[in-house]
C-alpha cells in the first residue's frame, strides 16, 4: 500500500469550516505525517496518509490468499504424506499473501532471498495466488 499526499488551506478569516474538513479527513485515514507552515495569512497543512479502505481491502486479500495456500498446502501434504511445513513453511505463507506473486519467476524472487526451494510446487503456488485475486474479482 502506498502513502499519499493531501494538503489542506486553512485561512485566518475563515478556519472552522476548513478545520472541519480538515478533521473529518483525518478520522478516515492512518496518518504517517503532517507538516504545517503559516504563510499570507493562512495555515497550510500537508498529509502523508494511508486510505484505510485500501489497508482494509489489502488485509482482506492477504488473508483470502493465505487461506486459500492453507488449504492447498493440507491437501499436497495429505496426497505427498508429509507434514505441512515440508510442502511450504509457514513463515512463507503470509510473505507469499502479502506480495501475491503471480509469476514463477515473482515467486522465485521472493523466496529466493531466504534461500528456500519452492521449485516443486512453484506453478502450483503462483496459481493458488491467482485462482485466489480471480475469484476476488468476480
Amino acid at each position: 500500500m502506498s502513502t499519499e499526499i493531501r494538503t489542506f488551506h486553512i485561512p485566518d478569516g475563515e478556519a472552522e469550516p476548513a478545520q472541519a474538513e480538515l478533521s473529518a479527513f483525518l478520522r478516515s485515514v492512518e496518518v504517517e505525517r503532517i507538516d504545517t507552515a503559516y504563510a499570507d495569512g493562512a495555515w497550510r497543512v500537508l498529509v502523508l496518509y494511508q486510505d484505510l479502505r485500501r489497508k482494509e481491502e489489502s488485509l482482506q486479500i492477504e488473508a483470502a490468499i493465505a487461506a486459500a495456500l492453507n488449504g492447498w498446502r493440507e491437501r499436497v501434504a495429505a496426497r505427498d504424506r508429509v507434514e505441512r511445513h515440508k510442502v511450504l513453511a509457514d513463515d512463507l505463507i503470509p510473505e507469499i499473501a502479502r506480495y501475491a506473486p503471480t509469476t514463477e519467476h515473482e515467486l522465485s524472487v521472493l523466496v529466493g532471498s531466504r534461500d528456500v526451494d519452492v521449485g516443486p510446487h512453484g506453478a502450483e503456488i503462483v496459481g493458488v495466488v491467482r485462482s485466489t485475486l480471480e475469484d476476488l474479482i468476480d
